[in-house]
């Protein structure tokens, strides 16, 4: 971690002109971090990613999360936590009264200030209803990165014609994020019907012989479409973050 030295001196070299803007912030992007004991915070992160570190709650204690959501909202104008349940989000609440929960995705959001620079048209799809948790998950998600997300829901394969009267939404999207369990065909229709990238999101609902959504995970990763990534099972921030890491080529 850089010290309190370290930093004035890289100041007084940026001032002087020994050090140009750019350089110093390469410098900056891997500092600091702060150690709080059970956790070690990446206060930068936002320099190198373009979105501040977000807590993922499954597996911390309550007291755990609403500590690292105190320090990072000191740091950041958003905050985003995912996988939290109500009596979570109500520690949480207790110090930041600004947070607002989502049931359905599990996702505690935090946002004050100055907000994302507005981003890219990411369009969110599923196969049914029962894939809603993770595509809200990922949906709300890439809203608070900053990006227009739209949402086509409940258009899977087996009622098709569903999908064709939604066509008109695909062009107005950057990036598509598909969200299917069962089988996961959806994805593979999706990416030979469009243009833009198409990334795909098995979730683990489905009967027995789906296997917890590996099933869907096996076909999305066999697609015969061109330009479908694959990201893990029930993972919709990771497809959302990766959406946004593409959209961002195009506004920053």
């Amino acid at each position: 971690m850089m010290s309190s030295d370290e930093l004035r001196q890289l100041l007084i070299n940026v001032n002087e002109g020994r050090l140009d803007v750019d350089a110093a912030l390469d410098k900056l992007k891997t500092l600091p971090y702060e150690d709080i004991g059970f956790a070690k915070l990446d206060h930068h992160r936002a320099l190198r990613k373009g979105f501040p570190e977000v807590v993922l709650c499954q597996g911390k204690t309550t007291e755990q999360i609403v500590e690292i959501m105190k320090k990072l909202g000191q740091s950041n104008n958003t905050v985003l936590a995912t996988r939290a349940g109500r009596e979570v989000f109500a520690a949480v609440r207790a110090e930041l009264n600004d947070a607002v929960y989502s049931e359905l995705a599990r996702t505690i959001v935090v946002q004050r200030g100055r907000q994302p620079v507005p981003g890219g048209n990411v369009l969110v799809v599923t196969a049914g209803t029962a894939d809603l948790p993770v595509a809200e998950e990922a949906a709300i998600t890439a809203e608070v990165m900053g990006n227009q997300v739209r949402r086509c829901y409940d258009v899977g394969v087996a009622g098709i014609h569903r999908l064709f009267d939604k066509l008109d939404m695909f062009k107005w999207a950057q990036v598509v994020i598909v969200v299917a369990g069962m089988d996961g065909a959806l994805a593979s229709v999706v990416g030979g019907l469009v243009e833009q990238p198409v990334i795909a999101v098995p979730t683990s609902m489905g009967y027995g012989a789906s296997f917890q959504g590996l099933s869907a995970l096996l076909s999305m990763l066999n697609s015969c479409a061109p330009g479908v990534g694959v990201v893990n099972i029930d993972n919709g921030f990771g497809a959302a973050t990766l959406a946004n890491a593409i959209t961002r080529l195009f506004y920053h």
